[in-house]
């Protein structure tokens, strides 16, 4: 044995020799950058390491003795370590709806307190479907849709401030601001309180103001960012210089002061829009040449989605005051699906869905390294075509709810609830601290002169109670005032808005009942017209 043992020895078979500490190979540097703050590459499920382990990581992933300090020590603290998700109960779906096929990287769905719009297939144009939020289950093939665009829709968002007020971007190169009525309407909507046409190519991206009254901005194929007035109609903006290429995304901060914007010349953009500067901007802030995604962050941070050279789906942070080097840096898997950042500023969670990915990831910002830490997965069978967020005030708070999403399927729409468990029944402060409500804190006029004000915060504690619905208004002549509050023109008298639901409910039953007796009315003549027809052939 020992003669075998000094064979192999002699023969270079042997146990190989480890080389001195602190001589391994510290691995492939990334970029030329090391000393980036990268997130562990094992950290989550599909990711991969960028670079070798290093002596001092490898010491670290030694086993560590056990015990209640050792593990206080290595548990990060986070009340969000627990959170899950879950689907809603087949009943508490929405059935046969037929989500639109556009290929276009939006979320195709817009949800808010009271209701929930989808982008839809339509023949003869664009259009999507707008239900109440109670309204689950099998959705008739009839049910009204708001129509008016001549091309496919490419993006629909709710006023943040005005539950009843959507917005629609189009292929057709206009913008349409829909006001949608309480009540089921009994016929397709298709007469908008106004339509914005300023763009010369389509519009594929729109996004509200987070604190002033009626300030919309849109973005186009033709490379122009225009910041609207709703109320008047008017161009507040107009930013037609500073993208030399397709813009992928836009976001505003928390105060509307700052855009965040990614295009297709793979350049970072942080841009002050009432100055029409470039006011920081990162090139190359992910290297692929697939769309990017940013977004503000409550630390002033910029979160991003892209992908690598390579085609692997990147994450990023970033500090608009140092865009040299990333504040982290994370590669992920290699799907194709551009990754859609939802980020929440009240808990600092940023949810990440890619469409046909059957996954939602999702991560808590911090100000500790490294910065961005994987929080959980929550995982389903089918791919999402699409997803809506919905607003904080439109969660249930007795239910520890901290985040609802709405996954569209080819077919439905599927709610997923996030839930961080609590064994108290009572109100949890620390998951809900005042968040934005839906009171605007300036007028149109207030921030186009200069003025920055954050967002109106309410409570959650008594649970959210929306306000009576008010007319939008500004200081100039605002179109929304000449339209009433129910929505487009119908044929029937403006009362018919103070009926009361038992009122509609009755009739629409009675019309119900009288389109049955029509058609057994109509299936009836036509057995008599072909007895009549049997009669006279036999006659002849």
């Amino acid at each position: 044995m020992a003669a075998a043992a000094g064979t192999a020895a002699a023969a270079g078979l042997g146990e190989p020799q480890r080389p001195e500490r602190g001589t391994e190979h510290p691995g492939p540097r990334r970029r030329g950058h090391p000393e980036r703050q990268f997130l562990r590459p094992d950290a989550f499920p599909g990711s991969q390491r960028t670079s070798a382990p290093s002596a001092e990581e490898s010491q670290r992933e030694r086993p560590q003795p056990s015990g209640p300090a050792m593990s206080r020590r290595v548990v990060r603290q986070s009340k969000f370590r627990h959170v899950f998700g879950q689907a809603a109960k087949a009943d508490q779906a929405y059935e046969d709806i037929r989500v639109s096929k556009v290929t276009w990287d939006s979320s195709f769905c817009a949800v808010n307190p009271k209701f929930l719009a989808i982008i839809v297939e339509a023949g003869g144009g664009g259009a999507f479907i707008v239900l109440p939020l109670a309204k689950t289950g099998r959705v008739d093939k009839n049910y009204p849709l708001v129509t008016g665009h001549t091309a496919p829709v490419l993006d629909i968002d709710w006023c943040p401030h005005n539950d009843n007020v959507i917005a629609s971007a189009s292929d057709d190169t206009t913008i349409m601001v829909w006001q949608i009525p309480d009540y089921t309407p009994l016929r397709n909507i298709t007469e908008p309180i106004i339509t914005l046409e300023g763009h010369s190519k389509r519009v594929g991206i729109l996004s509200w103001h987070p604190t002033a009254r009626n300030v919309l901005l849109s973005a186009g194929g033709d490379n122009v960012i225009i910041i609207w007035n709703v109320g008047t109609g008017e161009v507040l903006l107009s930013l037609d210089d500073m993208h030399p290429d397709v813009i992928h995304s836009i976001c505003w901060n928390s105060n509307g002061s700052l855009l965040a914007t990614t295009c297709k010349d793979k350049t970072l953009r942080i841009i002050d829009p009432r100055k029409g500067q470039v006011v920081a901007e990162r090139f190359a802030a992910h290297e692929g040449m697939r769309p990017m995604r940013a977004v503000f962050t409550r630390q002033g941070h910029i979160f991003t989605t892209g992908f690598t050279r390579m085609s692997q789906r990147e994450l990023g942070l970033w500090d608009p005051n140092n865009f040299e080097e990333p504040v982290a840096l994370q590669e992920m898997d290699t799907s194709n699906g551009v990754l859609l950042p939802f980020y929440d500023p009240d808990s600092s969670i940023v949810y990440l869905c890619g469409k046909g990915d059957s996954s939602i990831r999702y991560f808590e910002i911090t100000d500790e390294p490294p910065f961005v830490h994987y929080l959980n997965t929550f995982s389903s069978k089918e791919p999402q075509r699409g997803m809506g967020f919905m607003p904080k005030r439109g969660l249930d708070v007795s239910k520890c709810e901290i985040a609802r999403f709405y996954k569209l399927h080819e077919r439905k729409c599927e709610p997923i609830i996030m839930t961080v468990p609590r064994k108290s029944d009572l109100f949890q402060d620390d998951l809900y601290p005042d968040t934005p409500g839906p009171e605007p804190a300036l007028e149109a006029d207030e921030w186009l002169s200069g003025q920055d004000a954050e967002p109106v915060l309410i409570s959650l504690r008594d649970g959210y109670v929306p306000p009576k619905h008010r007319e939008l208004r500004v200081t100039k002549r605002n179109i929304l005032d000449a339209r009433p509050p129910s929505g487009p023109r119908r044929s029937q008298s403006a009362s018919d808005a103070s009926l009361s639901q038992h009122t509609l409910e009755t009739l629409l039953e009675e019309i119900k009942a009288l389109r049955e007796r029509v058609q057994a009315q109509e299936q009836r003549i036509t057995a008599l017209e072909n007895m009549l027809c049997e009669l006279v052939d036999g006659t002849d």
